[in-house]
């Protein structure tokens, strides 16, 4: 928001330099970016009269005039500008003047005639871009005025640097607001006063899109003068405001949206044919904008239309066809109130960004546009005249946004703020900011929140009214004091930064991904699940909620390998969202997810070329798993997961439940991140997991251990898994320690058998095991994986 110092002034005018008050303005936490003077600097120059104006004797394209304006008389001037002629107002520089760039006027002789000065341009005088011919003024200027003085130009424009959520000061007023309550100064706003109409006529309004657009407001003016030039003085504001100046309707237009804030549209009444229907867009329809830029529209813009046809994407630009031309006799003005939500996002998606579209992505008040169309018809009938017609209102009560009242109790000031404010303080600050005061009582105030403020909902936000306002730098620095119990910690909690660490030295890096991911691949990784989409994104490719940690990762792993780093070791911790039967029900899982690809080892002249592959991974999973200690109770199955290869995925699981998944990336997947090797990854449920088994000593036996080495001849397809639990349960409470070293298929063993060689190691806690019990419990496994999976000794 950019605005002129001058301006403001005329709302409120405290005691302070321009710079001073830009200080004051970023305290209070809207932000001032520059503070720039509105014109070059220049002096020397004063209104000028053409009084006399003849060629020159000796060059076709220069012409001689008689110029008032010097304080000793006419003086003669020398002028190359198409638009000199005898009657016109204009800057003169005299003898002496100096010009910005550090440019000094001098007598001088053009083609043989003497010239005592210079007319000037705008663009000479740094006050706008025409530079066609010498810069007309207005024909009531006081010939002979120092330009500086006649044009108000020794002021300041500011530009303050507003975050989002403060859209009520996009406009003079919220400034000015602002302002009076920092320096306790009455605010002085223009008198707008309803125009009372001329005319019967009006112009129907229907609203078939109620929710986006609840509110609309529209009038006619007949018979205007466009011809008629915008006051110098407003396109002085709008100029130094950074708008140009193109016609009184729209120039009148955007005055009032720099004002007030409330964004407005005038069109060609003639160009209009039935009535308006703000109306959703119809998928492929054509508007031509007013930039000249054709767009096809998308089925969620919101539009201006009539029986014919958009006319305007609703808060964003108008249409070509329907626009102000210097042919129009008859108007139609409209303001409206948008719902953010309908606007947010549109002006991108069509490589947009207006002063309008600004202001309604962030929330413009819902009760200001009576107030902008009687303040733009009172310029218009002042500059170009013309016969009002009624206002016409529209509105949809139920689709409105909701009264919002607040209480604010007083002892939460005290332990929000740090700070004791007296209570006539605070309600004068909250009053003043607008809030209307509803009641008191013991525990404090209850407010109703203006229409303005969109950012005003919960009792911190009065907190931090009352703080800005009170003034950061007026809060003392103070040390809390608190009682703090140490909070005692499960201690079979498994901390995730042990989990982190463990992978870090594993030689993982961490990677940290978007919580938000594009529709398309989520489709990839989670095909069976509907993401949660945003209703306000950043952009196409950031739109729905990951439902998987997996996705990211390897869109991490693409971006590196496009940098030539070809191994790596990935892993992010992080929130997916599974979407429940509703909002309410959306779950919030915590995950940890790990990527490797490329080499087993580093580069280097020790280590190998190997890839990694499947028992990478694992071993990497197990290692983790091994924090909580629970031994049998985790489990691989072999699984199936839409991203993973069908034929290296396992599923992990604690007690029989899924806790997370491990394999290699699928093929397909593969293919489309156009990835040479495969990757492996996994993503694990940290709250699935639950605690680790808490340690119990048991004492060392000092009798010998005994062990037996079993190969049982089994099914190709039997998990060795399988196999191994079978046997650790068939073994007896003796059995110390159990390991699979072989698995053999090939010559000597049937086709569809393999062989399993596992090393069984008992040990009695108070005496030495003997045969009998030995054998019995070798004897009791192998019968146990005959039974179960028609198993022999080898």
């Amino acid at each position: 928001m950019k605005f002129s110092n001058a301006w403001l002034r005329e709302w409120v005018n405290p005691d302070l330099t321009a710079q001073q008050l830009a200080d004051q303005i970023t305290m209070a936490g809207l932000e001032v970016d520059a503070v720039e003077p509105v014109a070059g600097n220049f002096s020397g120059v004063v209104v000028g009269e053409i009084v006399a104006c003849e060629q020159h004797p000796d060059a076709d394209k220069l012409r001689v005039c008689k110029v008032k304006g010097h304080p000793e008389g006419e003086m003669q001037v020398v002028c190359g500008a198409p638009n000199a002629r005898v009657g016109i107002k204009i800057p003169f520089a005299l003898v002496g003047a100096a010009l910005p760039g550090d440019f000094k006027i001098k007598k001088a002789k053009l083609r043989g005639v003497e010239s005592f000065g210079m007319l000037c341009s705008q663009t000479e005088l740094e006050l706008g871009t025409d530079n066609d011919g010498i810069w007309e003024l207005p024909a009531d200027a006081p010939t002979g005025a120092d330009l500086r003085e006649y044009l108000l130009l020794n002021d300041s424009a500011i530009e303050v640097d507003l975050t989002p959520n403060r859209s009520d000061c996009l406009g003079v007023a919220g400034i000015a607001r602002e302002v009076g309550v920092l320096n306790r100064c009455a605010v002085t706003a223009p008198a707008i006063e309803p125009v009372a109409a001329t005319v019967d006529d009006s112009f129907p309004v229907s609203l078939l899109a109620e929710d986006a657009c609840p509110r609309y407001v529209g009038r006619i003016i007949r018979n205007i003068n466009i011809s008629t030039a915008t006051p110098l003085w407003m396109q002085e504001r709008l100029r130094r405001s950074g708008v140009r100046s193109i016609d009184p309707v729209v120039d009148v237009t955007n005055y009032v949206l720099l004002e007030l804030g409330q964004p407005m549209h005038a069109f060609d009444l003639a160009k209009l044919s039935g009535g308006i229907k703000v109306r959703m867009a119809e998928q492929g329809e054509k508007l031509t904008l007013l930039d000249e830029q054709e767009v096809e529209l998308k089925a969620d813009t919101l539009l201006i239309a009539d029986e014919k046809g958009p006319l305007a994407i609703a808060g964003i630009m108008g249409g070509l066809d329907s626009s102000v031309t210097e042919s129009t006799k008859d108007i139609f003005l409209e303001s409206a109130f948008f719902s953010p939500l309908a606007i947010a996002g549109k002006a991108r998606s069509y490589g947009l960004h207006t002063d309008s579209s600004h202001r309604f992505e962030r929330g413009v008040d819902y009760r200001l546009q009576e107030k902008a169309i009687e303040r733009a018809t009172q310029l218009l009938l002042d500059i170009v005249g013309g016969e009002p017609g009624p206002v016409h209102l529209r509105e949809v009560t139920e689709s409105m946004p909701a009264e919002r009242r607040i209480t604010l109790r007083r002892a939460r000031v005290k332990t929000g703020l740090g700070i004791d404010l007296a209570d006539s303080e605070i309600v004068d600050i909250l009053t003043r900011l607008g809030l209307e005061k509803l009641s008191e009582g013991e525990e404090g105030w209850s407010f109703l929140v203006p229409s303005f403020r969109f950012d005003i909902s919960i009792e911190a936000d009065l907190l931090e009214e009352l703080a800005r306002v009170y003034g950061y730098n007026r809060i003392p620095s103070v040390s809390f004091n608190a009682a703090l119990d140490i909070v005692p910690r499960a201690e079979a909690a498994v901390a995730q930064s042990r989990l982190e660490q463990t992978l870090l030295a594993r030689g993982y890096q961490e990677a940290i991904t978007f919580s938000f991911i594009d529709r398309d691949t989520s489709a990839r990784f989670d095909p069976e699940v509907a993401p949660v989409a945003l209703q306000n994104p950043i952009s196409a490719e950031l739109s729905v909620m990951r439902t998987t940690l997996m996705a990211g990762l390897v869109k991490t792993l693409q971006y590196n390998l496009n940098r030539q780093q070809d191994r790596l070791r990935l892993f992010e911790t992080g929130l997916r969202f599974v979407p429940g039967q509703s909002v309410q029900e959306l779950k919030q899982e915590r995950m940890i997810a790990g990527l490797i690809y490329g080499t087993r080892q580093p580069e280097g002249w020790t280590g190998g070329k190997d890839l990694v592959d499947f028992f990478d991974i694992k071993a990497d999973v197990e290692a983790l798993l091994a924090h909580y200690d629970a031994g049998a109770e985790f489990s691989f199955t072999p699984a199936k997961h839409p991203a993973l290869h069908p034929g290296q995925c396992a599923q992990v699981l604690r007690k029989g439940v899924p806790v997370g998944i491990i394999g290699a990336l699928h093929p397909q997947l593969q293919q489309a991140y156009d990835l040479p090797k495969s990757a492996y990854l996994f993503e694990l449920s940290l709250d699935g997991m639950g605690e680790a088994k808490i340690p119990s000593f048991s004492p060392l036996s000092k009798f010998p251990e005994v062990r037996r080495d079993l190969a049982v001849l089994a099914d190709a397809e039997t998990p060795v898994g399988e196999l191994a639990q079978t046997a650790v349960e068939a073994a007896g409470e003796y059995l110390t320690d159990f390991n699979i070293f072989d698995v053999y298929q090939g010559k000597g063993i049937d086709f569809n058998r393999k062989s399993v060689a596992m090393g069984l190691t008992f040990q009695h806690p108070s005496r030495t095991l003997n045969d009998e019990e030995i054998n019995a419990a070798v004897e009791a496994v192998v019968r146990q994986l005959e039974n179960k999976y028609n198993a022999s000794l080898r």
